[in-house]
């Protein structure tokens, strides 16, 4: 699971995102599909650059939280425990994600209800651990069996 972080006017913003692919290697480019609903939807478009938290495993309830649609920015830490830094550019990273990936958005295109923003990749944190996972409609752990 990841989390799609940017600043907007010193206030982080973030989305659960399942949606979210490697599209090139050289130049780094990756994939994120947004719902047109979506709060963080038009900030994209607007601010052009956010963060990719890959989570970790221990981070269900942040992923919960902002999966929401009615969650509040304001209540992230109370709530859920996610805590923030910035990087040199201003963009969110979540405490203790598994992974960051600061991104530049550089085009967007439309597809049904959703928008697939592609962002080139201009810096790269990871960390060790185990990633937080979600099929079939459940969060899952690596090796876990799954049956039909």
């Amino acid at each position: 699971m990841t989390i799609i972080t940017l600043d907007l006017e010193g206030e982080v913003h973030g989305m659960t995102a399942n949606a979210f692919a490697s599209v090139s290697l050289d130049p780094p480019l990756l994939l994120v599909c947004v719902d047109h609903s979506a709060r963080t939807h038009a900030h994209l478009h607007a601010k052009k650059r956010f963060g990719v938290n890959i989570l970790a495993e221990d981070q269900r309830v942040i992923s919960q939280y902002y999966a929401r649609p009615e969650r509040t920015h304001e209540h992230a830490e109370e709530e859920a425990g996610a805590r923030f830094e910035r990087t040199a550019k201003g963009t969110p990273i979540l405490h203790g994600a598994l992974a960051y990936l600061e991104c530049r958005l550089q085009t967007s295109q439309e597809a049904g209800d959703h928008t697939i923003f592609i962002a080139e990749v201009e810096d790269v944190v990871v960390r060790k651990g185990e990633p937080l996972l979600f099929f079939r409609g459940e969060y899952r752990k690596i090796g876990e069996n799954v049956s039909d």
